[in-house]
């Protein structure tokens, strides 16, 4: 009997694409794909733990795919549930044991716990969005921000190949694709570790992003993003990207191609000295705001876009006003504001004070959200009623 295949994703378009590379991966071994999950025999779900609530769906997806299994195999039907994704990434990476332990014990229905590092990226991936190409160029972090599971999740970066990038997006191209996205936990760090380890393309001269005065690391990003976009997409776009790791160098690439996205994802995270530093986040907010200024001064038609952390530990009333002040200078397009969750592994969760009462950090929330998200809101519900 021919096995049939259903993924689920949780989480962000990094996930969406793995996802695609594992369909792709599932076809190769014979099966096909069930167009609802109740038809099928191998059940994949890529996992997101970013928070708190999103590990929690994940554990209450598949708990309740218990009488279904259960049901399956009293008609003597295989039904098989794989756990892939962030959380089998940081379970593998948990030299403990006790993440594994923890997914076995919460999710007792699972079958088979799915290594991203087996799929890799021999595949051609099979593409759910009919316009745009996912592309992931790099996979893991280096950076370690105090609150963030995802050098946990994903492991140390890993850039692929400038070719290999290239090859995929001409492919997708010449399939008719429109839009590009290239995807990694920080893309503008893309080829630090292909510089460092000696197997840089001779022709390409890495740019040295400069911070606090001093060169921090090489990166090849500006070249991959220019020779993408000389490929001839109607738009290339990019996530995520580190504020400290955004050159001068990469503002101007952007700018010398117009069909490179002039919207930008810059996580700020917090408006105050203080708090960035026990972050871990490599940047002042006022040399946040320098790079806010020298975007717009190069592209006045540039869109921002940023990720707030609200309730971090320790932060006082007069460190959230500073977030304030900065998010009435900068005029962001849209926020993601997150009320802070520890997260099991990091530093935060180790060494800090999870302190913030919660009737706190909601005020917080609240107050962010409606001063940079309201026009956001008002023109999404006019899009809605045209």
């Amino acid at each position: 009997m021919t096995r049939r295949y259903f993924i689920h994703t949780f989480g962000c378009a990094q996930n969406v694409a793995d996802s695609e590379r594992i369909a792709a991966y599932c076809e190769s071994a014979g099966m096909k794909k069930a167009d609802v999950l109740e038809d099928a025999n191998y059940v994949v779900i890529t996992t997101c733990m970013i928070r708190e609530s999103a590990e929690n769906r994940v554990y209450g997806m598949v708990n309740n795919l218990i009488p279904l299994k259960e049901k399956k195999h009293a008609d003597n039907k295989e039904f098989t549930i794989v756990i892939t994704g962030c959380m089998t990434g940081m379970a593998t990476r948990d030299a403990t044991g006790k993440m594994m332990k923890e997914l076995h014990r919460r999710m007792p229905a699972a079958d088979l716990l799915l290594p991203l590092e087996e799929i890799g990226f021999e595949l051609a991936p099979l593409r759910t969005d009919k316009v745009t190409a996912y592309i992931p160029i790099s996979n893991g972090c280096n950076n370690f921000c105090t609150y963030c599971v995802v050098p946990h999740t994903r492991g140390r970066e890993i850039s692929r190949a400038f070719d290999d990038i290239i090859h995929e997006a001409q492919h997708a191209f010449d399939d008719g694709f429109k839009k590009v996205l290239l995807l990694g936990q920080n893309v503008n760090s893309y080829g630090s570790d292909i510089v460092l380890a000696g197997k840089k393309q001779q022709e390409l001269n890495p740019v040295y992003v400069k911070h606090l005065g001093k060169s921090r690391i090489p990166t090849l990003f500006p070249h991959l993003l220019e020779a993408v976009a000389k490929i001839g997409f109607e738009e290339v776009n990019f996530i995520s990207s580190n504020p400290w790791d955004f050159s001068d160098e990469l503002i101007e690439t952007i700018a010398q191609n117009k069909n490179i996205t002039r919207t930008f994802h810059l996580a700020v995270q917090s408006g105050d000295d203080n708090v960035l530093k026990r972050m871990n986040r490599w940047y002042t907010a006022s040399e946040f705001v320098d790079l806010y200024n020298r975007i717009k001064a190069r592209m006045p038609e540039a869109h921002v876009t940023t990720d707030i952390i609200v309730g971090f530990c320790g932060e006082s009333e007069e460190e959230y006003q500073n977030t304030v002040k900065l998010s009435e200078s900068v005029h962001f397009d849209r926020a993601f504001i997150s009320i802070y969750s520890d997260r099991r592994g990091t530093h935060a969760n180790k060494y800090m004070k999870d302190d913030v009462p919660h009737a706190v950090k909601d005020k917080r929330w609240k107050e962010l959200d409606k001063l940079i998200n309201e026009q956001y809101y008002k023109k999404e519900r006019k899009n809605v009623k045209k």
